[in-house]
C-alpha cells in the first residue's frame, strides 16, 4: 500500500507542475507537441525532415530527452532550430520526461518567441504516457518494424495521444506486416486517433502530418 501512495503522490506533483507548464504556453501561445515513441521509431529523423519543411516561417524549439549522448539533440541542432538536451541519467535514468523537468527544460527558450516546442520523449512505449508535461497534443511513431499489435499490447499510449503515425513504411515490401491491421488495431484503442503512414526516406506522407501539425499551431495562436 505505501508503493501505491508514493506513487499517487508524484503523479499528483507532476500534474500540478504539468497545469503550470500549460498556463505559460498558453499565455506565451507557443503550441506544444509530446512526441513519443519506442527507441529507433524514427523520431529524430521525422524531426529533421518535418522542421527543414517548416521552418523558418514556423519559429520552433525542441526539448531532447534522452538516457544519455547528446546525438539526438546534435542532429537537430543542424535544422536552425533551438533545442535543449535532457539526459535522465544524472536523475536516475528515467525513461522519461516529465513536467518539472520540462520545466527547466523550457527556461532556455523565449516562449513568447516560438509558434512550435517540440518534447521529443525517451523511447519508451510506457513510461512517457503516463506523465502530463503541459502539453497541447501528443503524438505516437509506430514503426513498421515493431509489429501490428503494439497499439494492444500498449493501449495507454495510443489512448492518450492524438495522432499515430506508422513510419518507416518504405519498407513494406521487405516485411511480412499488415498495415491494415495495425491501423485498425490503433482505432480499436482510440476511433478519434490521426493516422498518418510516413516514410521520411521517400517524403510520402508528410504533407498530411505537417498539415496536422500546423492546423493545431495555427489554433493555438488564434
Amino acid at each position: 500500500m505505501e508503493e501505491i501512495k508514493v506513487v499517487r503522490r508524484v503523479l499528483d506533483v507532476n500534474e500540478t507542475m504539468a497545469t503550470n507548464n500549460r498556463k505559460r504556453f498558453s499565455d506565451s501561445k507557443v503550441f506544444v507537441l509530446n512526441l513519443m515513441s519506442s527507441p529507433g521509431a524514427g523520431k529524430t529523423t521525422l524531426l529533421e525532415k518535418t522542421l527543414a519543411r517548416i521552418m523558418p516561417e514556423t519559429r520552433s524549439a525542441v526539448i531532447v530527452g534522452d538516457i544519455c549522448t547528446t546525438n539526438d539533440a546534435d542532429r537537430l541542432a543542424k535544422t536552425g532550430a533551438q533545442v535543449v538536451q535532457v539526459n535522465t541519467d544524472e536523475f536516475g535514468g528515467d525513461c522519461h520526461l516529465a513536467a518539472h523537468v520540462v520545466e527547466k527544460a523550457s527556461e532556455g527558450f523565449d516562449l513568447n518567441d516560438l509558434d512550435l516546442l517540440i518534447v521529443e520523449n525517451v523511447g519508451n512505449l510506457v513510461c512517457p504516457a503516463e506523465f502530463d508535461i503541459g502539453e497541447d497534443a501528443r503524438a505516437v511513431v509506430l514503426s513498421v518494424t515493431e509489429g501490428e499489435d503494439k497499439p494492444v499490447k500498449y493501449p495507454l499510449m495510443f489512448r492518450v495521444c492524438q495522432a499515430a503515425l506508422l513510419n518507416k513504411i518504405d519498407l513494406l515490401n521487405y516485411l511480412e506486416y499488415d498495415i491494415e491491421e495495425a491501423a485498425e488495431n490503433i482505432r480499436q484503442i482510440n476511433p478519434e486517433m490521426a493516422i498518418y503512414r510516413t516514410s521520411t526516406q521517400t517524403g510520402e506522407g508528410l504533407d498530411p502530418w505537417i498539415e496536422w501539425l500546423q492546423a493545431h499551431i495555427a489554433r493555438k495562436k488564434g
